[in-house]
């Protein structure tokens, strides 16, 4: 005999509590698991893909964890250190580029920048504020990105846990699925292959992109001779995820960047702009078509706000968890409304009749 349906919601109400306790009192402490599983999800398919070349499950795992160590090292000893210097310059130019905005404004409409004028003054204080902020938060990161316990969670533990995941990925699926309830077996397999290829199409194709396009544009804005050329290929690319938000956002602070220390240079100016017209003809004809598909089931507002309220409750633990609850959740309500628009409650007499005269016509 199943177990009542107020039994089951019970049980199920009682684990969702334990996950949020532990991610609440645990995060720190779970963060490189979180994280490693994260990774090694993300790499199952290489995985898989070397093991029906020949290798075995341990070689393919050995390859794919020295190529990924060579990348975070040649990451950290060339990416990184520029990223970091030239956001900690951008912060602590913010006030002389809005000096030199300021002043260029001041020649051509002297009307609106009066010393009493509002936009005067917001602009000087908006410089004062960026540099505080910006180079307070530059610097925290830095001090706690850099502490000896951070370091050997991001070097040590991640890589490890990522490791052995990624090697026993496909027994520990394997495993989870013969402990399904055998009443429940079919649907929660549809939900999680559901859930599988919505996170498959965001996070692998969707992380794909970001990285793709935030190289490209950092790259290009480099060879271009921008200033801070790295720092808003990075925004860029680490926005993408949101459709269009990216291009406009890194085009508008490239522009801005551009207009003053390109005044006069029209053409790199204007290699500025067609860097970021082809960034955004690429991403939505090849690239993501291509990587992410027409449609991931995972909406940019709904992911917004599942960053938002996870970020908030759990910190930085509940921003990684936040796009597999996110698609978790859009998943299983996709489900039941399916289920309800199939059932009695919303189908009722005029869901009868018109099944009936279907029939008959028929």
């Amino acid at each position: 005999m199943p177990l009542p349906v107020q039994t089951q919601a019970k049980y199920w109400s009682i684990a969702i509590a334990i996950i949020a306790l532990a991610l609440w009192f645990l995060g720190d402490v779970i963060m490189p698991f979180i994280l490693g599983g994260a990774i090694a999800y993300f790499l199952d398919p290489v995985a898989d893909r070397l093991e029906r070349a020949g290798l075995s499950r341990v070689a393919a795992t050995v390859v794919i964890s020295l190529i990924a160590m060579l990348i975070v090292i040649l990451g950290f000893l060339l990416v990184i250190p520029s990223l970091v210097s030239q956001a900690i310059a951008l912060a602590n130019a913010a006030p002389d580029l809005l000096r030199e905005l300021q002043t260029f404004l001041t020649e051509r409409f002297p009307s609106l920048m009066d010393e009493s004028s509002t936009i005067r003054q917001s602009l000087e204080s908006l410089g004062q504020k960026i540099q505080e902020r910006g180079g307070e938060l530059v610097g925290t990161l830095l001090s706690s990105a850099m502490s000896v316990i951070n370091i050997v969670i991001l070097l040590v533990v991640t890589p490890v846990v990522a490791f052995y995941l990624l090697l026993d990925w496909d027994h520990m699926v394997a495993r989870i699925d013969q402990l399904l309830p055998l009443d429940h077996r079919p649907a929660i397999r549809e939900i999680a292959h559901n859930i599988d290829r919505t996170l498959a199409s965001f996070i692998r194709g969707q992380g794909t992109v970001c990285i793709v396009l935030g190289t490209y544009y950092a790259v290009a804005l480099m060879v271009v001779g921008l200033n801070f050329g790295l720092v808003v290929g990075f925004i860029a690319g680490l926005i993408t995820f949101i459709p269009y938000v990216g291009a406009l956002v890194g085009g508008a602070l490239a522009i801005g960047l551009g207009l003053f220390q390109f005044w006069g240079e029209w053409w790199s100016l204007g290699a500025v702009v067609i860097i970021f017209a082809l960034g955004q003809f690429f991403e939505g004809n090849i690239l993501t078509p291509k990587l992410v598909g027409s449609s991931v089931g995972l909406h940019p507002v709904w992911l917004m706000f599942a960053l938002s309220v996870f970020g908030s409750l759990f910190g930085f633990v509940g921003m990684l968890v936040a796009v597999p609850v996110a698609a978790s959740i859009g998943v299983v309500a996709r489900f039941f409304i399916a289920k309800y628009q199939t059932g009695r409650l919303y189908q009722g007499v005029a869901g009868r009749d018109a099944a009936l005269d279907e029939d008959v016509t028929k």
